[in-house]
This record gives C-alpha cells, sequence and structure tokens, in this order.
C-alpha cells in the first residue's frame, strides 16, 4: 500500500514538472475557467501517460516547492465531472493528504489519474477550448495538440520506481496513529484495525440531537495512506462501524428565521476487505427543504440588496451584519427552490465575503461544497 505523503516527497523530487506529474498552488473548480484549465491538464496527462498513473500535486509553491497547502476539499463527485467533460474518461481519484506542519485546516491535494490507454479528448466546449480538442504534455505544458496523436509509454518503470519508494512500512503507521492521538487529545481521538491490516483514525466532539449522537469538528484519517477521508470544524456527522467497514452520514444544518434543522447530505462507506484492499462509496441522500415562496422572495430581495451595500462598501447595522452570516445559506436555499438566479448572485458574492471576514467566508466555502455535491450527483 501507497503512503501518499511519502509519494508527494518523491514527486517533489522530480523537481520540475514533467509528462507524469504536475503541481498547482491551487485549483479551483468552481467556476468555468478553473474547470477548463483543470479538465486540460487531466486530459493531457492521460493521454501523455497511457499505462501508468500520473498525478498532480496541488498545494506548492512553484518555485521552491515549498508545501504551503489548500483547504480540505470532499469532492466525492470529481469523477462524475471527469466524465461529464471527457471522451474516453481516465479514473481520476482526488485525495487530502495531511502534513505535520501545516494548519489543522490545511492538506495538500493528491490527483491520481489513471488512464484507460484510449486517446482522451474534450467532449463539449467548456471555456476557450473547443470539443473534440486533445490536450498532451509538453514537458511542463500541457497543450492542445492537432495532428494525428500517437500514445507513447515512455514513464511507466520511473513511475513504478516512484511508487515502489513510497510504499508503508509499520514504524509509518505507528508514527502516524501516535501523530494523529497526540493532534486530537482534545477530541476524543479513538482509532480501530481492520481486517488486521488497515488502521483508521478519528475524533470529534460528541453531542446528542433529537436522540441521535452526532459529532462536530469530526477528523478522520486512514493512516496506512496518510489520506484524510473527512475532515470539517462546522459540520455534523454520525459514525457507526463494524468488523468490515465503517460509515460517515453527514448532515447539514438549514433553515430560516432561526428555524433550522438537521437534514442528512451524504453518506460515505468504507468497505475494507480481506484481500488488503479498500473500497469508499458515496451516496447522495439530501432532499432539499421547501419554503414559504413568499418569505423567500423577501429573503432573496433583501440579500439583493445587502449585497449591494457590500458592493459599495457601506456601513452595516447589527442587524444586517446578522443577516450577512447568513446570507451564503439562505441564497443556496432559495436556489434549491427554484430561484436560478441565486446561485449567480452567490458567486457573485464570494469576493465580498471573503474581504469581510473568515467566518462568512467559510460560510460561503460551506454553500458552494453542497451545490457542488448536488450537481454532480
Amino acid at each position: 500500500m501507497i503512503n501518499k505523503r511519502l509519494l508527494i516527497k518523491n514527486l517533489l523530487a522530480h523537481n520540475d514538472e514533467n509528462s507524469f506529474y504536475d503541481k498547482k498552488r491551487k485549483v479551483d473548480i468552481t467556476h468555468k475557467e478553473g474547470k477548463a484549465k483543470f479538465l486540460k491538464h487531466i486530459c493531457a496527462l492521460s493521454n501523455s501517460n497511457p499505462k501508468n498513473n500520473s498525478y498532480i500535486v496541488i498545494g506548492v509553491e512553484d518555485e521552491d516547492n515549498t508545501i504551503i497547502g489548500v483547504h480540505f476539499f470532499d469532492d466525492s463527485k470529481i469523477q462524475n465531472l471527469i466524465n461529464a467533460y471527457l471522451s474516453n474518461p481516465p479514473i481520476v481519484q482526488y485525495e487530502n493528504i495531511p502534513f505535520p506542519h501545516l494548519p489543522e485546516d490545511k492538506v495538500v491535494g493528491l490527483v491520481t489519474i489513471r488512464a484507460n490507454n484510449q486517446i482522451t479528448s474534450l467532449r463539449k466546449n467548456i471555456w476557450k477550448y473547443y470539443g473534440g480538442t486533445v490536450f498532451l504534455r509538453d514537458g511542463s505544458i500541457s497543450m492542445p495538440k492537432v495532428f494525428d496523436i500517437k500514445i507513447n509509454d515512455v514513464n511507466s518503470q520511473l513511475v513504478e520506481a516512484i511508487e515502489s519508494h513510497s510504499q508503508n512500512n509499520i514504524e509509518h503507521t505507528l508514527n502516524g496513529v501516535f501523530d494523529f492521538m497526540n493532534m486530537r487529545k482534545d477530541y476524543n481521538p479513538q482509532y480501530k484495525v481492520f481486517k488486521e491490516y488497515f488502521v483508521l483514525c478519528w475524533s470529534g466532539q460528541k453531542k446528542t440531537v433529537k436522540n441521535e449522537v452526532l459529532f462536530s469538528r469530526v477528523d478522520i484519517e486512514l493512516i496506512n495512506e496518510q489520506v484524510r477521508l473527512f475532515f470539517s470544524t462546522f459540520d455534523e456527522v454520525s459514525i457507526s462501524y463494524n468488523d468490515n467497514s465503517f460509515k460517515i452520514v453527514e448532515y447539514v444544518n438549514l433553515g430560516l428565521q432561526n428555524q433550522n434543522t438537521y437534514y442528512e447530505l451524504e453518506e460515505t462507506l468504507i468497505h475494507f476487505n480481506d484481500n488488503a484492499h479498500y473500497t469508499i462509496e458515496t451516496k447522495l441522500l439530501f432532499v432539499p427543504p421547501q419554503f414559504d415562496k413568499k418569505i423567500l422572495h423577501h429573503i432573496y430581495n433583501s440579500n439583493n440588496a445587502l449585497l449591494e451595500k457590500l458592493k459599495k462598501g457601506l456601513n452595516l447595522n447589527n442587524n444586517e451584519m446578522k443577516d450577512l452570516k447568513n446570507l451564503p445559506a439562505t441564497y443556496l436555499i432559495c436556489y434549491l427552490n427554484l430561484f436560478n438566479d441565486a446561485i449567480n448572485r452567490l458567486n457573485e458574492a464570494k469576493p465580498y465575503l471573503k474581504s469581510h471576514s473568515l467566518e462568512v467566508y467559510k460560510s460561503y466555502q460551506e454553500a458552494t461544497r453542497i451545490l457542488r455535491k448536488i450537481k454532480y450527483s
């Protein structure tokens, strides 16, 4: 089993990006340009490495390989995005890899691309790229190719060597468990060994909501691979497990006028097999809550007026400050109730919310995360 933290270090040892590896400071797929550029790199790396894995490391300075990290990204539906826009799509996996020196809310993103030994191309237009375009890696650059494409296998031995040097061992596993237990000692850290092989650590603040036990400030890591499976300082989740599996049900707290309810968002089931392999299955559970349209029209118009004041840099009174904290969630509720333009207003608000305060911006990130899960399901 590959230790993903070691794998990232070994990839970064190849100082320059090449035809099987790319590095990014950050990736943003919440808008068309970001999606298009991400799809371009996936397409190019898949075509340049038909018989072995390719990788994108996210959260690294380009000039000196300094690991700065990015926020935890739990987009389990990223394969749906790939399938929607690429012909002959590769298998793509996004994983969050914690590093000891990073803040608790930061990780390094690792994208693994497994090609299907066929030429991958854009299925349809996106941003300034046309449907049918084929991309290949030209050194460290993903370039469109308009001539006959020949797939060459030149990296298999090198990639196999890097992956071989990144294998896990008992020292790495024990150190990972000790690091987790020490870092999370204020949040009731626990661990369990599955199938005498897999070590899973988790922690969280326990509370009871309507006779159901939920956890907040949850952190869940698969120690063998140094992969963070779940992390949130806001969300509530339920946790259950047996000797063969570990299940997480994620909830979101939504409502209007201080009348909030917990709604099931997504179920993640990690199943451990006897052959030293595991599978992760996700299932969307969310049913959008429906509210009175007259109330929603009032809230939607109030949000728009508040956004205009924010854009003009006007001072907000105490009540408006409270409404601003709820603006992302109420725009989300409006969108879920067929106020289709609410998503555009929410995206328009992003830079102003980000510059206003970290707390408000985190509310924006939470709203867009829920939207992303729903959209690609």
